[in-house]
């Protein structure tokens, strides 16, 4: 043992050479790994920690810093928040961009029906009716085009549901 509380590394050396069996190993090779292991034990032996008791540990606490010595920008007026939209106006803009787009779906349909125009016949008889149903039920169709839907807007005509 050294005065470092470390073996001995020629003894180290000398022992790896007898036991490891492979021929033509380099006896300097060996002793500066073990100068480097024995570095690394000795500088880890220095650095390591005192651990705290845990009565102490307890009652370490944190002091609360004031506010007026915290070094923070000031923001003065107001602050514009850009890009940030509510659910409110999100469903508007959805709803404007539905109707604009069956406005035009409308307009190409009016142009199709005029190429494509024939001549309707008119009849005297009556045809059968559709019977009302007399549910207690919340309605999904849209009073105003008729289409039976259970969105808040009319996909077709772009007004709001009652229910």
């Amino acid at each position: 043992m050294s005065a470092s509380g470390f073996p001995n590394q020629n003894l180290i050396v000398g022992w790896v050479l007898r036991t490891v069996a492979i021929p033509n190993i380099n006896p300097h090779q060996i002793m500066k790994t073990t100068q480097a292991l024995t570095k690394q034990a000795i500088t880890k032996k220095e650095e390591k920690k005192v651990v705290a008791p845990i009565e102490e540990a307890k009652k370490v606490e944190l002091e609360k810093v004031p506010v007026s010595e915290l070094k923070r920008p000031m923001v003065t007026g107001w602050v514009k928040e850009e890009g940030i939209k509510s659910v409110l106006e999100l469903e508007e803009e959805k709803r404007q961009a539905f109707q604009e787009r069956m406005k035009y779906k409308k307009e190409e349909e009016k142009i199709y029906a005029e190429d494509t125009t024939t001549s309707t016949l008119k009849t005297t008889r009556e045809l059968p009716q559709i019977p009302k149903g007399e549910g207690a039920e919340t309605s999904t169709f849209c009073p105003h085009c008729g289409k039976d839907l259970g969105w808040k807007f009319c996909p077709y005509c772009g007004k709001p549901l009652p229910h």
